[in-house]
């Protein structure tokens, strides 16, 4: 009986060691406390709702602090932060996108040369549909002088119709030439002025400039072309 008795000692002792050593500092849930807004010092088993908009220090059995959960943000934080996310990732998607126009710049044009044959082929075209426009600006001038001198012949009568007509299609057509000659002036403008602006990021990129690090990058030169 004594041995038994012994025995049953020893094993009740084990488990208080065990029993201890389960309930080290940190184990288990925490201890949440804050103090609220009327001074209060406040503690729970679980996050303490009078104090959602403050502070609160999760604590350890031994009172140890084991984290600090920050206070709950306003309507007008969490709008700002919504705002302060998006433009991130706004910045993120410009940068993604400079570094991916670069790689096809340096792709398309791995050196000047190639970049100034580019240009060369695209002002070619526009300049060719110039010199089309031109000649025939020429042609509506050539045609509407015996138009007029035929209206030499009607001073003081009614013009005829056919005649009239004649010179209405005339003038309509000069019109729409003048126009056409005009924006193909500014297409060229713009076109050289976007080779321009993508020869500066190139050299920079020749020189060994990372893609991306010039930031923004131009609108390709192969999107001027119409």
């Amino acid at each position: 009986m004594n041995t038994l008795r012994g025995l049953g000692l020893a094993v009740l002792m084990l488990g208080a060691v065990l029993h201890g050593h389960a309930q080290t500092p940190g184990a288990g849930p925490g201890i949440y406390t804050c103090v609220d807004e009327k001074g209060r010092k406040l503690t729970s088993d679980r996050p303490i709702p009078e104090c959602a908009n403050r502070e609160q220090r999760v604590l350890n059995r031994d009172g140890s602090v084991r984290a600090t959960q920050a206070p709950a943000m306003t309507a007008e934080e969490v709008a700002a932060q919504e705002a302060r996310d998006r433009a991130a990732a706004v910045a993120r998607a410009a940068r993604a996108d400079a570094i991916r126009r670069d790689r096809n710049l340096l792709m398309r044009y791995p050196n000047e040369a190639a970049h100034v044959k580019a240009r060369t082929t695209a002002l070619d075209e526009l300049r060719k549909a110039i010199k089309s426009t031109e000649a025939r600006s020429k042609e509506l001038q050539q045609a509407r002088k015996p138009l007029l001198d035929e209206t030499e012949f009607y001073k003081g009568k009614p013009i005829p119709p056919k005649l009239r007509s004649a010179i209405d299609a005339n003038d309509a057509a000069t019109a729409a030439q003048r126009e056409a000659a005009a924006a193909q002036q500014a297409e060229l403008k713009r076109v050289n002025a976007v080779y321009d602006t993508e020869l500066a990021r190139l050299k920079q990129l020749w020189a060994g400039a990372a893609p991306g690090a010039a930031g923004a990058a131009p609108p390709a030169a192969s999107a001027a072309k119409r």
